[in-house]
């Protein structure tokens, strides 16, 4: 009988997911890498439409739509902050009711449908802003309303995709298998690795025919991208390791948090084994483990506190009685939520590239050479790609196994530490792109080029910022995608993927209240202020600065934090 059940422990995976038809999913036919083509397909294409729009979207509005150079910076930033946002949304339902396979089959159409409807406004006549011989172009109100609510349908299409596809990538790989867990970090780099591929054609193919061939063909390609992506998707279902929602994770959540202020005079037994449990082996919740026990934030302990009042009655109110586990999963939100508020400056760093590095750039030497053709400013963020696909295999195959011996940690450094470098070497991004604007700024005073569109001064000096914001990611993004999906309790996988989404989300709006804010008070009294249309009466390299310092502070505070971090800890299978 042993014998039996040990082969049948070799045939099933143990983390409780099930396979397309919602059986128990089998080890050698389901998941691991031979199931992640089609989820990195999916993700490469998705990256490669999301990025063809959004790199070159502030010349759209400030060319097409007739924006001044503040307002599109703005307009870019809430847009991207929205697309951020929506993960909230998606990860909910994910976890709560669909599961993230369906979560993504759904709003990637809903993507579609919004790549469709921004292709017509750029293309259409009618829907199209008109634009006079001298290239000024003059759009109607309804022409830019069209253009806005085909990017926030997309916005609400990002919404079901960016927090689910990781972390369905990443149950392909058995928790509880100790080989496929080794395997379940590298499979984190190189998802990014293949966000990065979908980037590196968008900025560099795709913001060249937005500028030479049209809008219309730039904006098409991605939506005839994101519809390759959707196929993608479908073409490994078979394969797949589905993880069941467990319920909605924000009603386990408030449920703590009403039964534990309901016995706020209960006092908490000194003996943790006394405090409620399931007596089974399988957590009370769908689709996740049981969590030990820890001794921090001891408040929420109170709802696990069985009382005479609930021994009373035929069956357990959840709302006055919660298991352990369930007061585990509000800690484990609890610690992630001072780590994921530091990640909020980092992402404003992060948003410069796709609206004042552009702007900046805008106003260099596009020429390549001494050759007639001219780079698309915004296709500079290609050596941002280019530093990230550097950068991961070099982390994957040397850093990991180097630091692995000197720190004896399975992934060379914890998720903590590869944060926080990449938390560090933001600052000397912001620092690099400062000190050249300062010497553009010099360039232009000495010869007196206040009025000229291009001073002639070689865009590729921005080559330094983007390479080393693309060094950064692969520490702090990659590093925060493994993080929030280790963490995160199992039934709140998606919810936490999210979480940390929505970092880039309050970045951009922080960067856009920022601009705000430098605008109101420098813009005064004449004064062209720090971020003007002509940029060579202005100084940008002041705003560089200030996110620097505000750089240094963040990561101050994040050193600060992560030393009294508490990792969870599962207990055991989840079956």
């Amino acid at each position: 009988m042993g014998e039996v059940h040990r082969k049948d422990d070799d045939l099933y995976t143990k983390d409780g997911t099930v396979d397309y038809q919602g059986n128990p999913a089998k080890k050698n036919e389901t998941g691991t890498w031979k199931a992640c083509p089609f989820i990195l397909g999916n993700e490469c294409c998705e990256r490669l439409a999301y990025y063809g729009m959004s790199t070159n979207l502030v010349l759209y509005f400030k060319h097409k739509l007739n924006q001044h150079s503040a307002t599109a910076s703005k307009n870019v930033s809430n847009w991207s902050g929205t697309c951020y946002i929506m993960p909230l949304i998606g990860a909910f339902l994910a976890d709560a009711f669909m599961g993230r396979y369906w979560t993504i089959a759904c709003f990637s159409i809903i993507y579609v449908i919004g790549m469709a409807l921004l292709t017509l406004s750029a293309s259409v006549s009618g829907l199209k802003p008109t634009c006079s011989k001298d290239g000024v172009c003059d759009p109607t109100l309804a022409q830019s309303a069209v253009s806005f609510i085909a990017l926030y349908v997309i916005a609400l299409g990002t919404g079901g995709i960016k927090p689910c596809v990781s972390s369905f990538g990443a149950d392909q790989f058995d928790d509880d298998d100790e080989v496929e867990k080794k395997h379940k970090s590298s499979f984190f780099n190189w998802f990014y690795f293949s966000i990065n591929i979908g980037a590196l054609i968008a900025s560099s193919v795709l913001v060249w025919i937005q500028d030479n061939v049209g809008w219309g063909w730039g904006f098409g390609i991605p939506a005839v991208t994101m519809a390759i992506a959707v196929v993608s998707f479908f073409s490994g279902t078979r394969l797949y390791r589905n993880q069941k929602p467990g319920g909605s994770p924000l009603t386990r959540i408030c449920q703590v948090l009403v039964a534990s202020i309901r016995k706020y005079k209960v006092a908490v037994p000194a003996e943790k084994s006394l405090l409620y449990e399931t007596a089974d082996a399988e957590s009370a919740i769908t689709g996740s483990r049981k969590l030990d026990h820890t001794r921090d934030f001891g408040f929420f302990d109170k709802a696990a506190v069985q009382v005479e009042s609930d021994e009373k009655k035929g069956s357990i109110d959840p709302w006055r009685l919660c298991t352990v586990t369930q007061v585990e999963e509000l800690k484990a939100i609890v610690r992630l939520l001072p780590i994921w508020a530091t990640g909020i400056i980092f992402s404003t760093v992060y948003g410069q590239m796709s609206t004042l590095f552009v702007l900046q750039g805008a106003a260099m030497d596009t020429r390549v050479g001494n050759s007639t053709f001219r780079i698309p400013p915004a296709s500079l963020s290609i050596f941002d790609t280019l530093s990230v696909i550097f950068w991961v295999p070099v982390y994957d195959r040397i850093i990991v196994p180097v630091t692995r011996k000197f720190t004896g940690h399975k992934n060379g450094l914890t998720q903590l530490q590869r944060m926080g470098i990449g938390l560090f070497i933001s600052i000397f991004a912001m620092l690099s792109a400062g000190i050249l604007e300062l010497v553009r700024l010099r360039f232009v005073q000495r010869h007196n080029y206040y009025d000229l569109e291009e001073v002639p001064m070689s865009i590729f000096w921005q080559v330094p910022q983007y390479f080393l914001i693309g060094c950064a990611e692969v520490f702090t993004f990659i590093g925060q995608l493994e993080f929030f999906y280790e963490q995160a309790p199992d039934a709140m996988r998606s919810l936490c993927s999210a979480l940390s989404l929505t970092t880039v989300a309050l970045g951009n709006y922080l960067s856009s209240l920022l601009v705000t804010i430098v605008t109101s008070i420098t813009a005064k009294d004449g004064k062209p202020g720090w971020i003007p249309d002509n940029l060579n009466r202005g100084h940008i390299d002041y705003f560089y600065y200030l996110l620097a310092i505000l750089s240094v502070l963040n990561l101050g505070v994040y050193l600060w934090i992560a030393q009294w971090y508490t990792y969870k800890k599962p207990v055991g299978p989840l079956r």
